[in-house]
């Protein structure tokens, strides 16, 4: 049995920073190390911080974005189009098409993908919300930018059944070839669906 060689405290910020998704218990250990080292530049205003962001943030009751105020940034910010609204199945991949800047339009988060396996319908997920925004007259096209794995497919069929008839004009994102990728490292599910998703030269 490996003898202790902290302090209780500085074992629980370990423990606490090894369930950070990237971190293990090595990379966790690191980081408390470092953070102690620099108490005063690093830990106490993180403390500070993670203090107040805690307090603070909540989730949009109108998109499900995270944020500090409700609605959220993105939703209060009239220079958006808000008749286009991107669904995407977490906040990561919200802040992931906001770092491309490739579209000036409104969010909804669904909070995960449909997954019988896992338990997982339509209840569970942002669906009934993303409904309902649809029915206030002004969202004109939806794009589905769920994640190109079985379950994103299953959701975006679902969704995509959910919002027929309601004269919304629904798109998905292109999947195929990366900027940058070469055909000969690509797997055949990117390469079969970059085929079916070719465009006009």
């Amino acid at each position: 049995m490996a003898k202790r060689v902290t302090g209780p405290e500085i074992e629980k910020l370990i423990q606490l920073l090894a369930k950070v998704p990237g971190l293990g218990p090595r990379s966790a250990r690191r980081a408390a190390l470092h953070l102690v080292k620099k108490k005063d530049q690093l830990l106490g205003p993180l403390a500070s911080a993670m203090a107040e962001a805690h307090q603070k943030v909540r989730i949009c009751s109108c998109c499900g974005n995270v944020d500090t105020i409700d609605p959220c940034t993105v939703c209060s910010d009239e220079r958006r189009d808000h008749s286009v609204i991107i669904v995407v199945e977490d906040v990561s991949d919200l802040w992931a098409l906001e770092r491309a800047g490739a579209m000036n339009a409104a969010y909804h988060v669904l909070g995960g993908t449909l997954s019988p396996l896992d338990g997982i319908g339509p209840d569970d997920l942002n669906i009934r919300g993303l409904i309902e925004r649809v029915g206030d007259g002004r969202v004109k096209e939806i794009i589905i930018a769920v994640n190109a794995t079985v379950e994103g497919q299953t959701t975006a069929h679902y969704i995509t059944g959910q919002l027929s008839g309601l004269g919304i004009k629904v798109t998905r994102l292109a999947h195929g070839v990366p900027v940058g990728g070469e055909l000969e490292y690509l797997d055949e599910g990117t390469l079969t669906a970059a085929l079916r998703s070719r465009t006009t030269i």
